[in-house]
């Protein structure tokens, strides 16, 4: 990474930390980091790495846009200059993990200040607001691994550094039933949008999406908001008028640099746990399915991590021997399971497979996973398109949400082009099934891309997403490394009421691209309508189907051209793994505190949620720990 070519002020305002995707390198930018979230689509995983391997190798593809990504590659440069002392820097409370002495449980004891009162895993979405938060009265560490190129958002600030940026609350609905407090949702929300969200200008392909979606019946206008309402809308961003992302890092800002530590390139490999509990209760840990023991002294206890810095050396950190004091899981749908699990929480066979010390036996670690699955289709324009990710939504009573995007990859040379989100480069293969969407092909994609017409690369997507789908997949585990990917399974199109509001999703962006706000880009001439149906699956685009009607040919359609908007949830579901307080059942001092809870995607994008659950579980664990002394 060129982390020279990323700019931060030298100020000692740490509010000022900013990143800087300039708004042409925007889409760019957004198709590298999706590399992050490789599409997990295959129905063996176990091919995924040599996919990601595959992927990683495609330099000539990738090599323009990697210096446009993270927020904190403006660390990595300040240490390669020999800028050691951590108060020069605009985050004074960031270090390499090398730079950490470890601590022991005696110094926890004796209540040494290398024990902290909470240990976040995972700055991602919500693990950044929730150690802003948290820091404001207790110390806290925060343990981050930045390793780009995974199929997890593993970098400072998580998903909110490399998505599209849109923002929008969750539903009334999903707040009632989440059982969150209202008013300390309406609380905390704010707090996120104050400091990283603004209203979008609306580009033109965004325009003709709102028009369209009104013209098809998809009402009222609800004009620009943040809140999830039916009909159209416009919501917010992440990326302000200069065109610069803002993300979940930035949140940092509002923490306590005096209690506040954030150790980036920290690989957790597992959590530590006092089990020194009587034999027979272990027993009856590792063997039961109902985690309702009587006695909570007897559970085990969470008491620390183990995690490598980037030389691979190993160190511990522990929690203080203060009541409260608690290890917290932010390490989204796919890594709060699988670090559970790593640590000996899960079904008890799986660990035993990869001789997995069992502390809790608990068989719902890793099922209920879901994805929401989308589906695509490419309208080619007769002119350049300005680019735009997702500004405007639309939001159906059946559970179908359309979006947009447009305008990548207009160079004049043809290797650069990309279709941004829908690249198959990054593995969203969806002109061919999933089952056949491998690394091989993905290079034979990347050969034979040279030799496409410009036409197939000019114009933009129209976007359904399916919400709340009754899919639902599952994580294993393919070994004890943490640095290989789980295996996963998410099941697209399994339940028929998927499949039927997929086939609805798709005959209403037909109707949208024929009203008169899509008629005025498309004004293609028919030789080069039928030179882009002959090269489809070549050049990896899909048109609006020709038989919509036929409601089986519909259906095959979805299934086929299924591909991932990276909206994973569940896993370490509330009543199943946690409970109401997201504390893992049957063991101490533990939470999990992200999307691997959700039993939805909340809202139409999940971002703005997963922060506000961040900020707004500091709050509750602040309020009930301190009282009205927490101050917040």
């Amino acid at each position: 990474m060129q982390a020279g070519l990323l700019s931060c002020p030298n100020s000692n305002s740490m509010k000022k930390m900013r990143s800087t995707i300039k708004r042409d390198q925007m889409a760019q930018g957004f198709l590298l980091t999706t590399v992050a979230f490789i599409s997990p689509l295959m129905t063996e995983h176990e091919a995924l790495p040599s996919l990601l391997s595959s992927v990683a190798q495609c330099n000539h593809f990738l090599s323009r846009f990697c210096s446009h990504i993270f927020a904190f590659f403006w660390v990595e440069e300040e240490l390669k200059m020999g800028k050691e002392n951590s108060s020069e820097y605009p985050y004074p409370f960031i270090r390499r993990a090398s730079s950490f002495s470890s601590s022991s449980p005696s110094a926890s004891l004796s209540g040494s200040h290398n024990t902290y009162d909470y240990i976040i895993v995972g700055g991602g979405t919500a693990g950044c607001p929730l150690a802003a938060t948290l820091s404001q009265n207790f110390s806290v560490l925060l343990l981050e691994r930045v390793v780009p190129l995974l199929i997890m958002a593993r970098v400072l600030g998580g998903g909110t550094c490399i998505n599209a940026g849109f923002y929008t609350r969750a539903s009334t609905r999903y707040i009632e039933e989440a059982g969150w407090d209202a008013k300390l949702v309406n609380e905390s929300y704010p707090w996120i949008e104050r400091q990283i969200v603004q209203q979008p200008k609306l580009a033109p392909w965004q325009k003709a999406l709102r028009d369209g979606l009104l013209e098809v019946g998809i009402s009222p206008f609800n004009g620009f908001t943040f809140d999830h309402l039916y009909g159209t809308k416009v919501g917010g961003t992440i990326f302000d008028e200069f065109g610069k992302r803002h993300t979940a890092a930035d949140l940092l800002a509002e923490g306590n640099p005096e209690k506040l530590s954030v150790l980036i390139y920290a690989k957790v490999q597992k959590i530590m746990f006092n089990t020194t509990v009587p034999a027979i209760f272990k027993i009856a840990l590792q063997n039961t399915d109902e985690l309702t023991m009587s006695d909570t002294a007897k559970r085990p206890k969470a008491v620390g991590v183990i995690f490598k810095d980037e030389n691979g050396n190993q160190h511990q950190a522990f929690l203080a021997e203060r009541r409260g004091s608690e290890i917290i899981l932010s390490c989204g749908a796919i890594g709060s399971p699988q670090m559970l699990m790593l640590s000996g929480i899960g079904p008890k066979a799986e660990l035993k497979k990869f001789n997995i010390s069992v502390v809790l036996n608990n068989r719902f670690v890793g099922k209920g996973l879901s994805d929401n699955p989308l589906n695509t289709v490419f309208v080619p324009t007769d002119r350049p398109v300005e680019q735009s990710l997702i500004q405007t939504v639309g939001i159906t009573k059946r559970g179908v949400y359309i979006e947009a995007s447009s305008g990548f990859g207009q160079s004049s040379d043809s290797i650069r082009y990309d279709h941004g989100m829908m690249s198959a480069e990054i593995g969203q293969l969806s002109t061919i099934p999933p089952r056949q969407r491998t690394a091989q092909a993905i290079q034979d994609y990347a050969a034979g891309k040279q030799f496409l017409p410009h036409e197939a690369f000019m114009g933009g997507f129209i976007l359904e997403k399916i919400a709340s789908p009754f899919s639902k997949g599952h994580l294993k585990l393919i070994n004890t490394n943490v640095d290989d990917n789980p295996s996963i399974t998410f099941n697209y199109f399994s339940h028929p009421y998927d499949l039927q509001r997929c086939v609805e999703g798709i005959r209403m962006m037909e109707k949208i691209v024929r009203t008169q706000h899509f008629m005025n880009y498309t004004q293609c001439d028919d030789t080069t309508l039928d030179k882009l149906l002959n090269m489809s699956v070549k050049a990896n685009i899909n048109l609006v189907p020709k038989h919509t009607n036929d409601t089986k040919s519909m259906e095959q359609f979805c299934k086929d051209t299924v591909i991932t908007i990276w909206h994973y949830h569940g896993g370490c579901h509330v009543g199943k793994v946690v409970d109401h307080k997201y504390k893992v059942l049957g063991v101490h001092r533990l939470r999990v505190i992200d999307g691997s809870t959700f039993r939805e995607s909340p809202g139409t994008n999940p971002q703005a949620t997963v922060m506000m659950m961040g900020r707004y579980m500091g709050l509750k664990i602040l309020r009930e720990r301190l009282g009205a002394a927490a101050g917040v």
